[in-house]
This record gives structure tokens, C-alpha cells and sequence, in this order.
């Protein structure tokens, strides 16, 4: 087997694992599925799934590199990805729903399909930790010889697919769970317990280090 063979399939193992670990992007997806239906699950996972790339493409090219570098430039985002959890997380816990909109009844949720995915999006591209793991864990997985930032696009690329296949099977699991999900006490648990995963992933982020 080839080394770059070897390589893809060591990071595709290694990212798996990194991917299934349940953080603030799994409980982002839950609840917008519970919330919006498989449209909202699906339009929050295509914004994660973007930011990933995005982030992904910047390591790729060395972008991400200043924020490895630059403690300014790391802190300055570190803050504001951790003021936008934190600003997700305090408004779920302080006004969670009492009732999930039918599919086709009455107005849409806030920001509908739209806003899942910007809130999928911006939770990403607000989290410098993101671009510092991929400019210090891709190198690991590139044999020497090889195009580097062609090769990073490809690393980034898989970590993406992955993301996304995970992210789809946690939409299709709450599909079962609909008529359980809309009962008002499990509505407002949810959001709330959403809210304290995101108000506490905000705080790491914020009091994390580069």
C-alpha cells in the first residue's frame, strides 16, 4: 500500500473518531431537527459542513496559520465565537418554546430553514480552535514528496464528508422521535439543556488558549 494510501486512510480513522465525539455541532443538529423538521437538521448541518470547508480551505493555503501565530488575531475570534454561543445558549435557556410549529401550520420558527443554517454556519467560522487543529493535525497526515495544500483541500475535503454523513444519520434519528419531540415539556427540556450546552461550550471557547 502506498503512503499516501496509508495516510488517507489513518486520517479518515483518526477524523471518524473526532467526528462522532459529541460536541456543541451535535446538539446544534438535534435541535434544529426537533425544532424545524429534517429541512432545519439538514440546512444546520450544509452550515456547519461550510465552515468546516471554510476553515479547511484556509489551512490548506496557510490562512489559518496567523491565528496559530497571532495571539491577537486568535483572541479576537476566540471572543466572538464565544459570545455567539454564549448568545445562543442564554436566549434558549431564558425563553425556550413551549410548542414546535407543524410542518405547513402557522408561521415558520425564527429564521426558518435559513437561519438553522446561518446558526450552523457562524457557530463554525466563529471558532478559531477549528482553523488551529486543522493547520496542526492535517500536516501530520501528509507524506513527504506531496502537493501540500492539494493534499490538505483533500484531508479538509474527507473530514467534511464525514461531518456530513454523521450529521445526516443524527437528522434521520430524530425523525422516529417527532411525535415525542413536540410534547411541550420535552420541548422546553430540550431547549434548555441546548441552551446550557451552547452557553457552556461558549465559556470554554472563550477561556481556552491557543
Amino acid at each position: 500500500m502506498s503512503p499516501l494510501a496509508v495516510s488517507l486512510l489513518a486520517f479518515a480513522a483518526a477524523a471518524g473518531v473526532l467526528t462522532l465525539t459529541p460536541g456543541v455541532d451535535t446538539a446544534m443538529v438535534l435541535r434544529a431537527s426537533a425544532a424545524e423538521g429534517p429541512r432545519g437538521g439538514a440546512a444546520a448541518s450544509a452550515g456547519i459542513c461550510l465552515g468546516l470547508l471554510v476553515w479547511g480551505t484556509g489551512a490548506a493555503f496557510g490562512l489559518t496559520a496567523l491565528l496559530a501565530a497571532s495571539k491577537l488575531a486568535f483572541t479576537g475570534v476566540k471572543w466572538a465565537g464565544g459570545a455567539y454561543l454564549a448568545h445562543l445558549g442564554i436566549k434558549l435557556l431564558l425563553k425556550p418554546r413551549a410548542a414546535l410549529a407543524e410542518a405547513g401550520a402557522g408561521p415558520p420558527p425564527p429564521g426558518g430553514w435559513t437561519g438553522a443554517f446561518r446558526r450552523g454556519l457562524f457557530t463554525n467560522l466563529l471558532n478559531p480552535k477549528i482553523g488551529v487543529f486543522y493547520i496542526t493535525f492535517l500536516p501530520q497526515f501528509i507524506p513527504h514528496g506531496y502537493d501540500v495544500a492539494a493534499l490538505s483541500l483533500v484531508l479538509a475535503s474527507i473530514h467534511v464528508l464525514l461531518s456530513m454523513i454523521w450529521l445526516s444519520v443524527l437528522v434521520a434519528l430524530t425523525v422516529p422521535l417527532g411525535r415525542l419531540l413536540r410534547r411541550p415539556a420535552v420541548v422546553k427540556t430540550l431547549d434548555r439543556l441546548t441552551g446550557a450546552v451552547f452557553l457552556g461550550f461558549g465559556v470554554k471557547l472563550a477561556l481556552s488558549e491557543a
